[in-house]
């Protein structure tokens, strides 16, 4: 009697828990409920188990029934899933199987996102960029651009500069390899590095700020790669840049946002002698002056030959520059107007403030040592060999710049055994009586600069 009695119980338990038992797929919590709740968690147990140990033969059955009924139980679902799909895809020998695979795939990612999406750390802009990266990698060639640029323009422009950075990079992709089967992205492309670069320049700002020198690092890296990329894209030439711009600054004469951009676009591709420029300059000066826009409105009074109204601009443009590179680059430009009207006392000046704001900067030194030979004569009009002393200084000169920068090595190299040779001789030397081999002597006049005689 007692253990029919039992017996009832049980069963009648069993079947209460049959009756309360719910996928968590149906009921839209983490597990399940009743009977249900216990098979998930056996299966999440069981499959993380498995896949933990690289055993995903044996992990998958169990990883399936938690992926399919109890979705929203963990994000191990998702981490093992990718590794799981992965290695069945490299276990796959059919093309169709491959793809159908590739497809699911791509269904875990998705579905990672739908559940796990709003993670503060590892959210849908991070998840998206590694779907990316899986379907770049498995697809090869057959990668469809569109496809991936659609998934990764929806999170750029709902993350912006909260965007993971793989996503950034892989956005930029994405749209270069769009526009090389579509002519008319080429426009959209040219938005998406501006935006894309701007993106990248705040999270280098935070890691700067945060003093995490990896992070930065990587963020440059990247950053280097798209503008590189875009350089090299053909999109990048002046002549499409001003087709492009040349009818929207007109309309967009009053958003500065817009002005400022465009600005900074020209200047990266070195477009700053277009009508583009200088209009897009003048607008955003009269808004909201700035470095940019000084700049430009001092290559303007250059273009119009009004040379002191340009160096007002560009003395402004490098008082409100914040960059170095960019304010030695003003500098240098204001030195290269001096030393056409020959003034080289002046320009010498404006070159050494070049390379104070810049140290990497190498074209001053070049500029320099270019002047001093140019006025050699003037300096020495009636002693030959002193005259060709001034050499000497110039290929100082020549050899700081080749030290300074790579990018200057192969000018400086050839002047350098360009003029090496004008150096006077052995016997010259010996034959004045002023000079002498290993000593240091004063170039005189406007140069007024030690250097050894050799």
């Amino acid at each position: 009697m007692k253990v029919k009695g039992f017996l009832l119980v049980a069963g009648l338990c069993a079947t209460m828990m049959s009756a309360n038992a719910q996928k968590g797929v149906d009921n839209g919590t983490r597990f399940g409920s009743g009977a249900d709740s216990i098979r998930c968690l056996e299966n999440v147990s069981l499959a993380t188990s498995y896949a933990k140990v690289d055993n995903f033969k044996d992990a998958y059955p169990f990883w399936k029934i938690a992926y399919d009924e109890c979705p929203a139980a963990t994000k191990d679902l998702y981490l093992y899933g990718v590794r799981i799909v992965n290695w069945q895809i490299s276990q796959e020998k059919d093309p169709a199987g491959i793809s159908a695979l590739i497809d699911d795939l791509m269904g875990v990612y998705d579905k990672r996102v739908k559940y796990f999406g709003d993670d503060p750390r590892y959210g849908k802009d991070w998840i998206v960029a590694r779907k990316a990266q899986d379907y770049m990698r498995l697809k090869g060639e057959t990668a469809d651009a569109n496809t991936l640029y659609g998934w990764l323009d929806e999170v750029v422009a709902e993350y912006r500069e909260k965007t993971d950075p793989l996503a950034v990079s892989l956005y930029m992709f994405a749209s270069l390899k769009k526009m090389s089967t579509d002519e008319n992205h080429k426009g959209k492309y040219v938005e998406d590095f501006l935006s894309c670069s701007d993106i990248f320049d705040k999270q280098m700002a935070v890691a700067k700020t945060a003093n995490d020198s990896k992070e930065l690092a990587a963020l440059e890296v990247m950053k280097s790669d798209i503008e590189r990329n875009f350089a090299a894209s053909g999109a990048a030439d002046c002549a499409t840049l001003e087709s492009i711009y040349a009818d929207k600054i007109d309309r967009n004469r009053d958003d500065i946002k817009f002005l400022k951009e465009t600005l900074v676009l020209l200047r990266r591709v070195r477009c700053q002698d277009s009508e583009t420029f200088f209009k897009a300059s003048e607008y955003a000066h009269r808004i909201e002056p700035s470095a940019e826009s000084a700049l430009g409105m001092g290559k303007q009074a250059v273009k119009k030959d009004d040379l002191e109204m340009a160096e007002k601009y560009f003395l402004e443009a490098a008082e409100m520059a914040t960059e170095g590179d960019t304010k030695g680059d003003i500098f240098y430009t204001i030195a290269l107007i001096a030393s056409d009207q020959r003034n080289y006392s002046k320009s010498r000046q404006y070159c050494m403030k070049a390379v104070e704001a810049d140290p990497t900067n190498c074209a001053p030194y070049i500029l320099i040592g270019k002047m001093y030979i140019n006025t050699a004569n003037s300096v020495y009009s009636d002693d030959p060999v002193l005259r060709k002393c001034v050499y000497y200084a110039a290929v100082d000169k020549f050899s700081k710049a080749r030290q300074t920068n790579e990018s200057c090595a192969s000018e400086a190299t050839q002047l350098m055994n360009q003029y090496s040779a004008y150096f006077p001789t052995t016997e010259e030397i010996f034959m004045h009586p002023n000079l002498k081999k290993g000593e240091a002597i004063t170039v005189g006049g406007w140069i007024g600069e030690r250097t050894i005689i050799r």
